[in-house]
């Protein structure tokens, strides 16, 4: 019971901080002080896990607009980086995602009060991405779906630009499968990528993943960034 409780409680805290983050991105405005991660008392644990959940879409704002994280908010994210490095045997999108993070701190020429900021971080490798079949390459995306920002460039990024048609399926499957966040994530990555088929017809796909799922926070973050990548320029 002690566990579903608090599994609950980190679910909950997830959608209301994506919820914070799409406030801001719609609004112009740095997300909420007064929000979830201040009621969890920053650096604390639901909400330095909450923060590991979204990734660095917790601070999507900054990276898209431009818009100062909030103090509090940005001390429970680069207390998420510091706490929870991958270990060894970590999967491939929990290195990556983590390496996303940290990207989006020295961006901000945050420091770190971690072994993190003598170690240059170097690029983790996406081979896996290469071999992957279409479907298994959507999913995986869009797990990483932080990593799909205008002027991005790492090995995650090129392994999507070599398939956008394999990228293009995963999005049709995921839309027929009502599956409308891995559907978000793909869609915010097909927005980046040349070579997707006219036949796709992507803006009418987004149009229905937002008519269909959209009330999940989670997707609208996705939605939001796609709306607003166009005119964006990366920090």
């Amino acid at each position: 019971m002690e566990q579903s409780s608090t599994s609950a409680l980190l679910q909950g805290t997830v959608l209301d901080l994506a919820s914070d983050v799409v406030s801001a991105l719609r609004s112009g405005d740095h997300v909420r002080a007064g929000g979830t991660l201040a009621e969890s008392g920053a650096g604390e644990g639901v909400a330095v896990a909450a923060v590991r959940v979204l990734g660095a879409d917790a601070l999507l704002p900054t990276a898209l607009m431009g818009v100062p994280p909030e103090p509090g908010r940005l001390t429970v994210f680069k207390d998420a980086v510091a706490a929870h490095p991958p270990r060894a045997d970590a999967a491939p999108t929990v290195v990556w995602s983590h390496w996303a993070m940290v990207r989006a701190l020295r961006r901000l020429e945050e420091p770190l009060t971690h072994p993190l900021d003598d170690d240059p971080v170097a690029e983790p490798g996406a081979d896996w991405l290469d071999e992957a079949g279409w479907q298994f390459l959507t999913h995986q995306l869009a797990v990483l779906a932080p990593l799909a920002l205008p002027g991005e460039e790492c090995a995650v990024t090129r392994a999507a630009r070599r398939r956008p048609v394999d990228v293009a399926r995963g999005f049709v499957r995921a839309v027929r499968r009502r599956d409308w966040q891995q559907a978000a994530g793909a869609g915010r990555w097909l927005t980046l990528l040349d070579g997707v088929p006219d036949t796709l017809g992507l803006e009418a796909g987004l149009d229905f993943v937002r008519l269909m799922g959209g009330n999940d926070p989670r997707v609208a973050l996705q939605l939001e960034a796609v709306r607003l990548m166009p005119a964006a320029v990366l920090l």
